[in-house]
């Protein structure tokens, strides 16, 4: 089979049929909508040769002509929520193993790269901040890291891989570095993505913080509802982007061959992204936990507040009722049965009652 044609000027992307002659677009609007008589399922195919890109939504059954081929290519394929038939199709033509498939397939997997004699797996997640609510949305990609392939699959279709390839559009001068470059563009969009959302955590941990002694009882409950909702949010971001740090040191290895010498400092770059990223998660988690803990604090002291109040009401009320109780026993007292006896009385409650209240107000307990 002839090699393709490099072509001259830049332009829309075209296929190129096996004599190397340039064919219109198989789908020019998008994605293909099936793969080698497989269901419906989004797929995207990409070509760089070169340092160019040279094709792009070709059908999937020509990959393994351009990958038998002796030329520097690289091959990217995208799967948006494929089903076990199709990964078993695609592991079969590019040799993936039983075990990265399964992972592929499985929900809720962790952070990790897995090392395998022709391949590496790779999972990783996407973050994505509600600023309203505080919560936080992780959406999770696999990815087959191969010489001359990088396969993405995505489990949630709401995992928007434009920005993805948007990155690589714009930084068109690194495609010669191939699958390397194709693996940068993707972790620089998601290590930013967690750097965004810390970014937006910082700013509702401030929010917070601004309430947090505020004396109107909506602000006390919004606290500790965004509270909760910020810990959890910073809870999935840490296990986001903790294991990242690993991810990126098994990727630099030098035996590995994945980054070659000029792409060292774009990954070291993402490297200290994903550093500064998990320190701020780590301190963002150590300021809400004091929130949370100076929130039960003045919580309790708002508790003894009242009670101290309610403690010298109570004593200011004992007073006048001990001696109406006293003088209503019907026993002969000065002043019994006339008036002197009954402003004694009045006089006794007002001044005694008003005696305690000055105290306590000195006590601060009213």
């Amino acid at each position: 089979m002839a090699e393709p044609a490099v072509p001259q000027e830049s332009g829309p992307a075209t296929s190129y049929d096996e004599d190397g002659g340039s064919a219109q677009p198989e789908h020019p609007t998008g994605p293909t909508d099936a793969v080698a008589g497989a269901g419906p399922v989004g797929v995207r195919t990409r070509l760089y040769r070169n340092g160019s890109m040279l094709s792009e939504d070709f059908p999937v059954d020509l990959i393994s002509d351009h990958l038998e081929s002796k030329s520097d290519c690289a091959i990217w394929l995208d799967l948006c929520s494929p089903d076990a038939a199709l990964l078993k199709t695609v592991g079969q033509e590019f040799g993936l193993h039983a075990l990265a498939i399964e992972d592929a397939l499985a929900e809720s997997q962790r952070t990790k790269v897995d090392r395998y004699s022709t391949h590496l797996f790779m999972s990783a997640h996407s973050a994505e901040l509600d600023e309203e609510t505080g919560r936080l949305s992780a959406r999770e990609v696999s990815v087959f890291i191969l010489p001359k392939a990088l396969i993405t699959v995505r489990k949630d279709p709401e995992f928007d891989i434009e920005p993805v390839v948007h990155r690589w559009d714009e930084s068109a001068d690194l495609t010669r570095y191939g699958v390397s470059f194709l693996l940068y563009g993707l972790l620089d969009y998601l290590v930013d993505g967690h750097f965004r959302a810390v970014e937006a955590l910082d700013g509702g941990v401030e929010e917070v913080e601004d309430e947090l002694f505020s004396d109107n009882r909506d602000s006390v409950e919004r606290v500790q509802r965004r509270s909760f909702e910020l810990r959890k949010s910073l809870v999935l971001l840490r296990r986001i982007t903790l294991p990242m740090r690993e991810v990126i040191n098994t990727l630099l290895r030098h035996d590995l061959g994945i980054v070659p010498e000029e792409m060292g400092p774009y990954y070291r770059d993402i490297y200290d992204h994903v550093i500064r990223a998990t320190e701020w998660t780590e301190s963002l988690r150590d300021l809400v936990t004091t929130i949370v803990e100076t929130n039960l604090t003045e919580q309790g002291n708002r508790m003894n507040l009242i009670m101290k109040k309610v403690t010298s009401w109570a004593a200011i009320i004992a007073v006048p009722t001990a001696i109406t109780g006293w003088y209503g026993q019907n026993l002969p007292y000065p002043g019994f049965a006339n008036r002197f006896g009954l402003l004694t009385s009045s006089v006794l409650i007002v001044g005694l009652a008003a005696t305690l209240y000055v105290v306590f107000r000195r006590k601060d307990w009213l």
